[in-house]
């Protein structure tokens, strides 16, 4: 096994240009949608089994480039191209195309997570804590992994691939990736040293070192214990409401069980304290975001005067002397992110922020109340999924989530309702700007909230 990394555009990736301009885009994890892909750059290409057996299989860290986005600053993707003479029908839908020139003209490639052989050697790989190139497979201490496991391609994720290995392990494969410390590594471990049993700890991960650039080190994934059984909160939600049953004792439970993590995160992760200055540049922030929303969508134009009260408030607290601890959070919490086990117990997965801002900003201490504000947001979104919209449900679950937090905490966060209008409404704005962009069906979900947020008086 063998690792070639060029600045210049290597074979194999000159032959599979013109397959993944089209293949790429049309992938659900893939980030730069509505732009083309004008060409690729290799960052880092490893062999994990040869070209010329019957089945190839490569590792490939690809950057893609669209502009107006200068070269260096275009969207890292993590590929893995297996390579056959042909396909059988049953990986049909990991089809990216057939090559028709370069070392492997005559050969199909395709998204080789769909093959378990393929699947299956990452996780031997982990096993074994194999270093292939620049790869780096690793596992906890004291962590086992038996042989054996059967590999099946979960088909429901979005934003990153995830396979599961005989209902033991699940590993999370990153799509996009930036060099640095990921949260989606590092808040799990630092709960795992903290005993949280709300998220389940690492059992292995991989890494990417690149020759020559000895701080530009990826993790590109994450292997966890598999919760079997477990349904996610926004399934169980949805057949809940389909079946007219109340929700609130599962909402008072995730509180419990969102307090229990942050609780363990302000223990295992420094802490800081946000005063006047700090507070007035995210309400700055948040108000500049409100401001390139209203002109992106005019529907929320009529309301902007109402929303941009509650940053102003926030400030307005602040400059009396208001100070609020900051911590590490989840940062993209909502009912998607949770699972309830067969006994009932809830966790808390995917610690990988929103994808789409800096990971520095992922990695920034942040009210608790964000994730709070986010699973809020999530409740109004289950509500709406049935018509007429059981707004009565999703105020049951808000007051039984916040009720739960205030079980473990001592602190109910209704009773900052300043900071959480605050987040809150910066959390619809978010959801206005995507909705109307991805999926307009929706936007009437979050435009229903901007009339609430920008109306209330938090006082």
């Amino acid at each position: 096994m063998a690792e070639t990394v060029t600045p210049s555009t290597p074979p194999l990736l000159a032959s599979l240009d013109p397959l993944l301009r089209e293949w790429l885009p049309r992938q659900r994890w893939f980030a730069g949608k509505g732009s083309p892909v004008t060409g690729f750059a290799t960052v880092a290409e490893t062999e994990l089994l040869p070209s010329d057996s019957r089945l190839g299989l490569h590792h490939l860290l690809v950057r893609a480039e669209q502009p107006p986005a200068p070269a260096e600053a275009s969207d890292c993707y993590q590929l893995l191209v297996g390579t056959r003479e042909a396909l059988p029908p049953r990986l049909a839908p990991a089809l990216i195309g057939h090559l028709t020139e370069g070392p492997l003209a005559g050969r199909t490639v395709y998204d080789a997570l769909y093959d378990p052989r393929p699947a299956e050697l990452l996780l031997e790989a982990l096993r074994t804590r194999a270093r292939i190139g620049g790869l780096s497979f690793e596992r906890a201490p004291g962590a086992e992994i038996r042989d054996g496991l059967v590999a099946r391609l979960l088909t429901a994720e979005q934003s990153n691939s995830s396979v599961v290995y005989g209902d033991t392990f699940i590993l999370k494969l990153l799509r996009r990736v930036v060099p640095g410390v990921n949260p989606d590594l590092e808040i799990p471990l630092a709960l795992a040293r903290e005993g949280c049993a709300r998220v389940p700890a690492p059992t292995g991960w991989l890494r990417a070192e690149l020759p020559g650039q000895p701080d530009a080190s990826y993790v590109l994934a994450v292997l966890q214990p598999f919760v079997r059984g477990a349904t996610d909160g926004w399934e169980l939600a949805l057949r809940e409401l389909a079946k007219g049953e109340d929700f609130a004792a599962h909402a008072r439970a995730l509180g419990r069980a969102t307090a229990e993590v942050h609780t363990a995160l302000a223990r295992a992760l420094p802490t800081v304290t946000l005063g006047h200055g700090r507070l007035e540049s995210t309400a700055a922030a948040m108000t500049e975001r409100l401001t390139a929303a209203a002109q992106a969508v005019p529907a929320l134009r009529p309301y902007e005067d109402g929303l941009r009260s509650a940053y102003e408030a926030l400030t307005a607290l602040a400059a009396e002397g208001r100070t609020w601890t900051a911590q590490r959070v989840h940062g993209d919490l909502h009912l998607g992110q949770c699972l309830r086990s067969p006994s009932g117990e809830w966790s808390l997965i995917d610690f990988e922020g929103e994808p789409a801002r800096p990971l520095a900003e992922r990695r920034m201490p942040q009210p608790p109340v964000r994730d709070i504000a986010g699973m809020l947001r999530s409740f109004d979104y289950a509500a709406h999924s049935v018509a007429p919209a059981a707004r009565s449900w999703a105020r049951m679950c808000r007051a039984a989530y916040c009720s739960g937090y205030a079980e473990i905490t001592g602190t109910d966060p209704r009773t900052d309702p300043v900071l959480l209008r605050a987040y809150e409404t910066d959390k619809a704005v978010y959801e206005v700007v995507y909705e109307a962009r991805h999926r307009p069906d929706w936007l009437a979900v979050p435009l229903s909230a901007v009339r609430r947020l920008a109306t209330s008086d938090p006082t």
